[in-house]
């Protein structure tokens, strides 16, 4: 049975043609993550389930969260194609409306976990997910990022992966904000943009190293942004979404 809450790369991703916002359940207690779920879920239109939470909570008490908001599963597989294609066909038993995998792997791993993703979706009855290629992690700094061996700058490296994960079946990408504008222009409106290293005005930006407000990321392009400890470990979680949301909105009416 198909759960109403999921939102599929066939569904329009826009919430009328806004910015939406996804909170990151970073916590390895389903109590926790459910509690803060239930208190933010007026003001925020998907749940990210990240390492944390899935590690530690497991897999299959991703199920409860999903009862409250839409989930965007983000794992980030990176593996042979062979081995990404299976675990993503095995990830849509938890009927996730957005799943990542690294665009780094390459044409052939994108292409894989798509066809997982449509293989796991049929087997289970589910819409099929929107498929995000990470690009550059935005704890990546130009000098992190050479330290690597790549000789590009975080801006030309995120357009190069975005482009080839695109062409490769990627439905979006996950990328700072600092990359919206740029990738906006080379791919037009299509692909679904993600935005993680968000940070209201006066909130730590932690070990982000590219980071933007929520209205810089709205008017720079993202159709959704994702937003962690300044809702997570804030002293009232609600207002703090209910904030961001305001902001989202407020941004849209001064575009």
């Amino acid at each position: 049975m198909m759960n109403p809450n999921s939102i599929s790369a066939n569904n329009a991703h826009r919430l009328a043609n806004r910015t939406g916002l996804i909170a990151a359940l970073d916590t390895p207690s389903l109590d926790r993550a459910e509690a803060i779920a239930k208190a933010i879920a007026p003001h925020t239109d998907m749940l990210k389930t990240g390492m944390e939470y899935c590690y530690g909570a497991g897999l299959e008490k991703t199920k409860e969260i999903e009862q409250i908001l839409p989930i965007f599963m983000d794992l980030k597989l990176y593996d042979i194609p062979a081995t990404v294609k299976k675990g993503m066909k095995s990830l849509m038993r938890y009927r996730p409306s957005m799943v990542t995998i690294h665009a780094s792997g390459g044409a052939e791993m994108v292409k894989a976990a798509k066809e997982g993703l449509l293989e796991g979706a049929k087997e289970n009855k589910a819409a099929p997910p929107i498929l995000l290629a990470v690009t550059v992690l935005t704890s990546f700094s130009a000098e992190a990022l050479s330290q690597t061996g790549v000789p590009l700058s975080p801006l030309d490296q995120a357009v190069l992966l975005g482009k080839l994960a695109i062409k490769a079946g990627a439905d979006g990408l996950v990328c700072s904000g600092h990359e919206l504008a740029r990738l906006r222009q080379e791919l037009g409106k299509k692909p679904v943009l993600v935005t993680p290293g968000i940070r209201p005005l006066g909130t730590d930006t932690h070990d982000q190293k590219r980071t933007m407000t929520p209205a810089e990321a709205a008017k720079a392009g993202a159709d959704w942004i994702v937003v962690g400890r300044p809702i997570t470990q804030a002293s009232d979680p609600a207002e703090a979404a209910k904030d961001i949301q305001e902001e989202l909105l407020n941004a849209l009416k001064t575009a």
